[in-house]
């Protein structure tokens, strides 16, 4: 397997699905289009997980749908009631990239540190695997953002595993908590400065370096927030991409 060479991150703030005018089931969106085109693979192996909403059956039955119309060979990674696979770090290390679901991060983080599954995607990212996923699926990578893993009203978490050293923010236009937590929670210290995504937008690292955020909203945008040194932050607006298809 030749992989780029490369150690992706994308990280979705939502909009990775989009109900199909015509019929109804979920398609992909253009965000995971871009994501699986960083793979440089013709039939990317696509690793599917939704440790966040406790394995739902239903939600992978309908990722395999998603994907019939797409050239790519899907699996995917269980843990209830035990691993669906041999060996879970080997299956990680064999996908060219890996979309996590949303759901309860915090639970998330937990299972996977009891599998050992944190270690196996920082290898699995370190030798190019693409990471990918949105809400839970995109806060897992980071430091941690803020969740409503504990209940309705959301708090901060700063349990990620941390493979991107900043805090993260998703679904950043469409709750009207999590600005104000997140700008809350870096000016206190309690989570890094970081960045966050509004609902059809997507950020990109390479490495540890945020590159460029992308999106298929014309409307979406994509933010940094910065302790601003006197007890509060700075923001500031990211233009994203616009992409089509």
């Amino acid at each position: 397997m030749t992989r780029t060479g490369q150690s992706h991150i994308v990280a979705i703030g939502g909009g990775s699905f989009r109900r199909s005018e015509r019929y109804d089931f979920l398609e992909p969106s253009a965000l995971m289009r871009y994501t699986l085109d960083l793979t440089g693979q013709d039939r990317p192996k696509l690793g599917l997980l939704a440790t966040a909403t406790g394995d739902d059956a239903e939600w992978l039955l309908k990722m395999y749908g998603a994907f019939r119309s797409y050239d790519v060979e899907v699996s995917h990674l269980t843990v209830f009631p035990m691993p669906n696979v041999d060996d879970p770090a080997e299956w990680i290390l064999e996908q060219d990239a890996i979309y996590v679901s949303g759901g309860s991060v915090a639970n998330l983080a937990a299972l996977w540190r009891v599998h050992g599954l944190d270690e196996a995607f920082a290898r699995a990212w370190r030798a190019g695997v693409v990471l990918s996923g949105q809400s839970a699926g995109a806060l897992c990578w980071h430091v941690g953002g803020n969740t409503d893993s504990f209940g309705p009203t959301l708090r901060p978490w700063s349990d990620g595993l941390a493979l991107l050293p900043y805090s993260c923010g998703v679904h950043y236009n469409s709750d009207d908590q999590r600005r104000a937590l997140l700008h809350a929670s870096i000016a206190s210290g309690e989570l890094p400065g970081g960045y966050a995504a509004d609902e059809g937008v997507a950020l990109h690292y390479v490495g540890t370096e945020f590159i460029q955020a992308v999106t298929v909203d014309p409307a979406g945008s994509a933010y940094r927030i910065e302790h601003d040194g006197e007890g509060g932050v700075k923001e500031f607006r990211i233009e994203p991409r616009l992409l089509t298809g």
